[in-house]
């Protein structure tokens, strides 16, 4: 099956070169796409020197923008299944196969990579955090998600039609679980390693946990529109 990677990139020009060498290792045929959201370093002109598809945003618009940008491109390409994957470190491209191979199992439309069998090394408080909040997304999303904010994910190119979100940013990730499980999209999950890099984590704890809950309160509302 065609399948491609979407990399939503800010400020990641110095991570670029290692993962690029490693994707390509892991799965030789993957198309490969950079969104740069407005990177103040390299991350795009970095991008197209390892080979890279890149698409810019002129300003920074989050996470949940540069992937709404690469799921279009998904589908304007005619790829059938996508991953996404943060651009940093975070995530091994060696990893991927056992998504790969939960998909072609064919109980799965979305793929998600969980850390929670696997926490040693991960803070405390994120731990914590992360059992809260993929116990919520898992309610309104009706189906068991052990790490939803886990941005290792693969998807069938084909149940991201029509989606229309309402957060641009690091809730993005939480509320397409919830629009894709009352879609009727089947979501699995494949343990991953718990990778943390030395730099400071792009998350607000104070403003993200605010859009968290605001998420939550609009899902709440709108559950049965």
């Amino acid at each position: 099956m065609t399948c491609g990677v979407i990399l939503p990139a800010y400020n990641v020009a110095r991570h670029l070169p290692d993962l690029v060498r490693d994707l390509r290792a892991a799965q030789p045929d993957l198309r490969i796409v950079a969104i740069d959201d407005g990177s103040v370093d390299d991350t795009a002109a970095v991008a197209e020197a390892c080979g890279l598809e890149v698409i810019r945003h002129a300003g920074n618009r989050g996470k949940g923008a540069a992937l709404m940008t690469g799921f279009t491109w998904a589908q304007q390409q005619g790829l059938e299944l996508v991953f996404t994957m943060d651009a940093d470190g975070q995530h091994l491209p060696r990893e991927m196969q056992g998504f790969l191979d939960e998909m072609a199992a064919g109980s799965a439309d979305v793929v998600v990579g969980t850390r929670m069998d696997r926490t040693t090394g991960m803070p405390w408080i994120r731990r914590k955090t992360n059992e809260f909040t993929s116990w919520v997304v898992s309610r309104l999303a009706g189906q068991d998600i052990p790490d939803s904010q886990n941005g290792f994910r693969l998807f069938r190119v084909e149940v991201l039609r029509g989606l229309r979100a309402v957060s641009s940013r690091f809730d993005f990730e939480s509320e397409i679980l919830v629009l894709l499980g009352r879609k009727g999209a089947r979501i699995s999950s494949v343990p991953v390693s718990s990778i943390y890099a030395d730099e400071r984590s792009s998350i607000n704890p104070i403003v993200d946990t605010w859009r968290f809950f605001r998420l939550v309160f609009h899902l709440v509302m709108t559950r049965d529109r």
